[in-house]
């Protein structure tokens, strides 16, 4: 994707996204892991610069992100309207966000460890790159824990539990699918074009 297309389109959603949104506090903590990524991206466009895999992967789990921040993950419409159609008691958007917490961090790990030479035995770096993927998973969630209590007020909408008792674990388990699901489906591809650097 060109740089100047993934701009428009990441500015395009980012506006929707914070215009009148259901609760703009939700809203900033559900939107900042995607303005912090863009800071990342943009300090290291020239150092350190992605295949055009990952940017696409990257601006998709942005997009995910602003979506969530601006209906709150629990009150997407579309996914409303999913949940009637397939007999779910809740709306699962936030486990969309989740399978994307682990189908496109592995695949940034992947990157970096490869072109660092960090870990050169196929297996070893696929187990370290699961655990890694579980690893922030496991972290994101004690973030939302610490904010719950830190905020109170806008816990419910930010942790999206819905009543949920095993809403953590499956959260959790959506990231491991997303990174296994990655690395199967999009580790040839991330060669061809590791390549072509």
């Amino acid at each position: 994707m060109a740089r100047f297309s993934w701009l428009a389109v990441f500015f395009t959603v980012l506006v929707w996204s914070a215009w009148y949104p259901k609760d703009m506090f939700v809203w900033f903590l559900e939107v900042f892991p995607a303005l912090a990524g863009f800071v990342v991206l943009l300090m290291t466009r020239y150092a350190f610069p992605l295949t055009p895999l990952l940017y696409t992967l990257i601006l998709l789990h942005m997009i995910v992100l602003m979506v969530g921040g601006h209906y709150t993950y629990a009150e997407v419409p579309l996914f409303d309207q999913v949940s009637e159609w397939m007999g779910w008691q809740r709306n699962n958007y936030d486990k969309l966000g989740h399978f994307m917490q682990g189908f496109v961090p592995v695949m940034v790990a992947r990157e970096i460890v490869l072109r660092k030479g960090v870990i050169l035995f196929p297996m070893w770096r696929n187990f370290f790159l699961l655990c890694f993927c579980l690893a922030l998973s496991a972290f994101y969630e004690l973030v939302e824990w610490w904010v719950a209590l830190a905020s109170g007020t806008g816990a419910e909408a930010f942790l999206g539990t819905q009543g949920y008792v095993w809403d953590t674990q499956s959260d959790m388990a959506f990231a491991l699918c997303g990174a296994v699901l990655g690395l199967l489906c999009l580790s040839r591809r991330h060669d061809k074009q590791l390549a072509l650097l």
